[in-house]
């Protein structure tokens, strides 16, 4: 059997969406994906609905022997794979080639002949120092900037660091060096840097809950130990580190907690952070959504909700054999654009979008066309109102409403520190709920934005606006 071609690719060091779009196509074909366990879940949503996902933690830890040996299951799991003639990446938090034991992978692919590439990631200091504001060179204080480990083999016979040299270099960034911050502090100031040199520690970089923590050589270690900083964690050190004060943009910047499913906004005022409040599920059965669309052009209206009701139907269309031909005989109408575009993606164009996108505007558009005796088809989800199936009937048609896909609550949602954001958009009644259960109330600093009458009714339902 031909062996398979493995990648190496880099995922960035947090946020999902920092993954090369190289990395990121290469990821979606691939048949196995062997990843560090660092690497956002999230990432691992583009995979083929069949693929093998391999978690690097399940290979070992500290009790069984520490990093070695599951650096060693990894190095024979890859090959094992290979040889089984499959499509192998391997996922790696950061950069493959910094600080990831890229070396001894390549080693043993390259031992046996088994074809490889690397594709690069942003690694950690990139991400720190961007989601800090902090440049790491500049010409006015730094002209180099060197990497090191904080956290070397502890069975090497001596360190491959230079700690005579290192306090002579620009700006120093320490990876995994948490733990052992003050014996990286003491070595720089015994080695010559004046104790006053700025220092930034940067939590859980580039994602909703960074922190950052800032001081000198001489009181960096205390300050880390009294905020119980854990990691991971980055270490700048060098005159860029005084920079966090004025160019940190997370802090300078409006920050909105947007809760709904649409992809992330940009170009707006303030820094929206993209938090999912539902999540949406497919049905397990479908028998009965199936059998109204083999029937569905007996209806004279397909009333469409949501851009994820278009998915569903269209999905479990072609999975029934049909397409949007199907459709030829019956109108289509979308409770506003963003659901008319996605509609368009499947090369059909609405016969009605309110200028009003909501319930009551589409019922008030029906009520300019005459619709006594006319049969109308609604995908909705497990939790739909319904309250515009009632107005329609009202109307005079006769409305048939099935469930194409559950809206639940995601079973992810973060721990967050309110005390960093300025507003909370709600998008739905749902992502309400879900925010109520979760964290019962909104703190008093914080302004509260609803779109739609709808969503704005349920806030206030669940005392989260007055």
């Amino acid at each position: 059997m031909e062996k398979g071609k493995v990648y190496l690719i880099g995922a960035g060091p947090g946020k999902p969406d920092l993954i090369t779009v190289r990395g990121y196509n290469i990821l979606k074909d691939a048949d196995v994906v062997i990843y560090d366990y660092l690497v956002d879940k999230k990432a691992l949503e583009s995979v083929k609905e069949n693929a093998e996902l391999i978690d690097c933690a399940s290979l070992g830890n500290n009790s069984e022997g520490g990093a070695s040996l599951r650096q060693d299951r990894i190095n024979k799991l890859l090959v094992k794979k290979s040889k089984e003639g499959r499509k192998i990446v391997r996922l790696k938090g950061g950069d493959p080639a910094i600080f990831g034991r890229c070396s001894d992978e390549l080693e043993a692919l390259a031992k046996e002949k088994i074809e490889f590439e690397l594709v690069p990631g942003v690694t950690a200091a990139s991400a720190a120092s961007s989601f800090s504001g902090i440049p790491l060179t500049g010409r006015g204080f730094a002209s180099s900037c060197v990497f090191v480990t904080g956290q070397e083999d502890p069975f090497k016979k001596e360190s491959l660091v230079d700690w005579d040299t290192l306090p002579k270099t620009g700006t120093v960034v320490f990876y995994m060096g948490a733990g052992n911050l003050k014996e990286i502090t003491a070595r720089l100031i015994s080695g010559g840097k004046d104790k006053n040199t700025p220092v930034a520690v940067i939590q859980n970089a580039s994602y909703l809950n960074q922190k950052v923590l800032t001081g000198n050589l001489d009181d960096i270690a205390g300050k880390v130990k009294k905020q119980s900083f854990t990691p991971p964690a980055v270490i700048i050190v060098g005159e860029a580190a005084k920079l966090e004060k004025k160019f940190n943009w997370r802090k300078r910047n409006k920050r909105i907690l947007f809760t709904g499913l649409s992809t992330e906004r940009y170009f707006l005022k303030g820094t929206h952070e993209h938090v999912p409040f539902i999540k949406i599920e497919p049905l397990r059965d479908y028998e009965e959504f199936d059998a109204y669309l083999k029937i569905i052009e007996d209806f004279d209206w397909v009333v469409f909700t949501s851009r994820y009701g278009v998915e569903h139907f269209f999905r479990r269309l072609k999975d029934a054999g049909f397409d949007a031909r199907k459709l030829h005989k019956v109108k289509i109408a979308a409770i506003g654009q963003s659901t008319g575009k996605k509609l368009n993606e499947y090369f059909l164009e609405t016969d009605l979008v309110p200028p009003d996108e909501s319930s009551g505007g589409l019922v008030e558009s029906f009520r300019k066309i005459d619709l006594k005796g006319k049969k109308i088809f609604m995908p909705r989800s497990n939790i739909s109102d319904k309250g515009l199936e009632k107005e329609l009937k009202a109307l005079g048609a006769n409305v048939t409403a099935s469930v194409a896909y559950k809206n639940v609550m995601p079973e992810d949602l973060p721990k967050l520190d309110f005390s960093g954001f300025d507003e909370i958009m709600f998008t739905s009644p749902s992502t309400v709920r879900n925010f109520k259960k979760k964290y019962k109330r909104v703190p008093g600093h914080i302004r509260v934005s609803c779109i739609g009458n709808v969503t704005l009714k349920e806030a206030k339902r669940c005392h989260l606006v007055t």
